[in-house]
């Protein structure tokens, strides 16, 4: 309704939708998805009509083909059939695939918990705002980050050549899984002898998706890196730092917290799978890819969850004062989406939703304080516990 009164155009919405749509024009059609043809296409099912430069009243966001070519591969079982089909099982599938990296998330960081709390753990993740947005959104956000726990899943089992096959499938969105990506080689390197294959694997599996996809559609990097260039005229957000500090200040604190999280990773490169500085070392990549991601979307988020956990887990009589607050708001935040959340859906069994619209916003009030508060959480909690510093544990 609102968008109708805007005048702005109105289709699918789905962020699935240019994804699929691409990988259906390349592989049924042999067309390029990156090219402008195929862009207009996209934009007429994702809002209805192309896009028109000349109206001030539509969106910028050109929804085009902004994903490396092999992404084909995992959305080639759909193509053949309607975008209606798929939308309606990749909401179910893609919230599964959240559901499923909490406890994958837990073994990787050695977060034990009895089958209750795990269960809640769950839960609280799916009716998260994040969840909620995936479901509407269907964002492949969701699932490279699934791919990133369970490569930490079997890194801890010792799975290495599932572990490096796994983190090169979450390349499908590097901006999200680089850092901890990085981690993992750094890691695998700092003992070749016994972490080799990890390392193999991951460059093997790398090589083959960039080949067999440079086999589909030849120079196909080069489109790819065009519709990256760009793609922060239309599509990105100023970061965490950039929306407290100038840009000069902001792009110093990325670099200096880039710089943090090495020496840390350097301490912890040695840390037996599963131990507390392997959890510690996941938490910071996480943290940082948030703090540094252009994009403030609430569907990487969820990258968050091993931060969280490693946080729950510190012993309060560890922590100064300072960590302790800084944990308890990072978890404030969170607390505060779901009780809104709820309390507006049992309200809206008692009053028209037109008395609601007013409150709508209320769970959405801590979204932008979480990344950072988290952050600050990790770092406190670094720096004031012994088991943090820990190679072995």
């Amino acid at each position: 309704m609102a968008a109708h009164s805007a005048h702005r155009p109105v289709g699918n919405n789905s962020d699935l939708y240019p994804r699929w749509f691409g990988a259906r024009a390349l592989l049924r059609y042999h067309r390029n998805p990156y090219s402008d043809e195929v862009t207009r296409e996209i934009q007429t099912g994702f809002y209805g009509r192309p896009l028109d430069p000349r109206q001030p009243s539509d969106p910028t966001a050109r929804e085009s083909f902004v994903y490396p070519l092999y992404v084909v591969f995992l959305i080639a079982p759909t193509v053949n059939l309607s975008f209606v089909t798929v939308q309606a099982f990749a909401r179910w599938f893609l919230l599964c695939v959240l559901g499923a990296s909490v406890p994958l998330w837990m073994y990787a960081v050695g977060f034990r918990t009895r089958c209750t709390f795990l269960l809640s753990g769950i839960l609280l993740a799916l009716s998260s705002y994040p969840a909620v947005l995936e479901f509407h959104m269907q964002n492949l956000a969701v699932l490279a980050i699934f791919f990133l726990a369970a490569a930490a899943a079997l890194v801890v089992r010792k799975y290495y050549l599932l572990a490096g096959a796994t983190l090169a499938l979450a390349t499908i969105k590097p901006e999200a899984s680089w850092l901890v990506i990085a981690w993992f080689l750094l890691w695998s390197i700092s003992d070749y002898g016994a972490r080799k294959r990890l390392l193999w694997s991951f460059l093997a599996t790398m090589a083959v998706l960039i080949g067999a996809a440079e086999a589909l559609l030849p120079h196909w990097i080069g489109w790819f890196l065009g519709a990256v260039r760009e793609y922060p005229v239309y599509g990105s957000d100023p970061n965490f730092f950039q929306i407290f500090l100038p840009k000069p200040l902001a792009t110093l604190a990325g670099i200096v917290l880039l710089g943090v999280v090495l020496v840390l990773w350097l301490r912890w490169r040695k840390a037996a799978p599963g131990s507390s500085g392997f959890g510690w070392a996941l938490a910071w990549a996480a943290v940082a890819t948030l703090a540094i991601l252009p994009k403030l979307a609430a569907y990487n988020q969820p990258l968050l969850i091993p931060a969280l956990l490693v946080l729950i887990a510190q012993s309060e009589s560890q922590l100064n004062l300072v960590a302790r607050a800084l944990r308890k708001g990072a978890f404030a935040c969170q607390i505060w989406q779901w009780v809104t959340a709820s309390v507006l859906s049992l309200c809206s069994l008692v009053f028209p939703i037109s008395r609601l619209m007013g409150a709508s916003q209320w769970p959405l009030l801590t979204f932008l304080a979480l990344p950072p508060l988290t952050l600050l959480a990790v770092v406190l909690c670094t720096f004031s516990t012994r088991e943090s510093a820990s190679y072995e544990r």
